[in-house]
């Protein structure tokens, strides 16, 4: 039996003192596909920031590739997001720096030092998105799905054993939202596993995969009526 990916057993996801998700209990495995869904406000955005050490774990068991959530250290969470890949709605690209200087950033920021290899990995992520022939323009020369697909690519440069997707389409136009999702779906195809939080309900019903629910504190898992 695999280890599991992302494993959460009666966690509880605080902001400070105010309890955003009572007794979440997940589990993840390796290659699953998982979007995580509900109203604004639910919880989405707290149970990532929660798997990517950006708040702490106070209550019940987690542990997310291999690391322990409950007992994770400050100087282990530079480690933790090695390990996994995070792409945000609004991109975060560096706008003073070409595609390819955006993902040198992250590759001399997480410990790289052979420019050949490097050189390498970032034609390799950019083929997987279909953006290696505009290594060289601005983020502001791409449109809103180009620059999703280089901040997918930045975001599979340390080969993740899981892709945190924090509403990747949540700026962009239905059309585009297609696209972006095709992408995703076929890094998933190759392997990677990938966790999207989303609202748009018609990727959902495109694309159908395992489903979580934020709601009135919970996570639960909802099934997909098939049409």
């Amino acid at each position: 039996m695999s280890q599991p990916v992302l494993s959460l057993k009666d966690a509880s996801i605080y902001q400070r003192e105010n309890l955003i998700l009572s007794k979440v209990t997940v589990t993840i495995q390796k290659g699953d596909f998982v979007y995580l869904i509900g109203k604004t406000g639910s919880g989405k955005s707290s149970f990532m920031k929660t798997l990517y050490g950006d708040l702490p774990l106070l209550e019940g068991e987690g542990e997310v590739v291999g690391f322990d959530l409950p007992t994770l250290k400050e100087k282990d969470i530079p480690f933790l997001r090695r390990k996994l890949g995070v792409v945000f709605q609004d991109f975060k690209l560096l706008n003073d720096r070409t595609v390819k200087e955006n993902l040198l950033f992250v590759l001399n920021a997480t410990g790289w030092k052979d420019k050949i290899e490097m050189d390498q990995k970032i034609d390799e992520v950019l083929d997987k998105v279909g953006m290696k022939t505009k290594s060289f323009k601005y983020p502001y020369q791409l449109s809103g799905g180009e620059q999703q697909r280089v901040a997918i690519a930045r975001a599979l440069l340390n080969d993740p054993e899981l892709i945190i997707a924090d509403e990747p389409t949540g700026n962009l136009d239905p059309q585009t939202s297609v696209e972006v999702m095709q992408v995703l779906q076929e890094i998933n195809q190759n392997g990677n596993t990938i966790l999207m939080a989303t609202h748009d309900y018609a990727l959902l019903l495109k694309y159908p995969a395992k489903t979580l629910k934020c709601d009135e504190n919970q996570v639960f898992e909802v099934v997909q009526k098939t049409v």
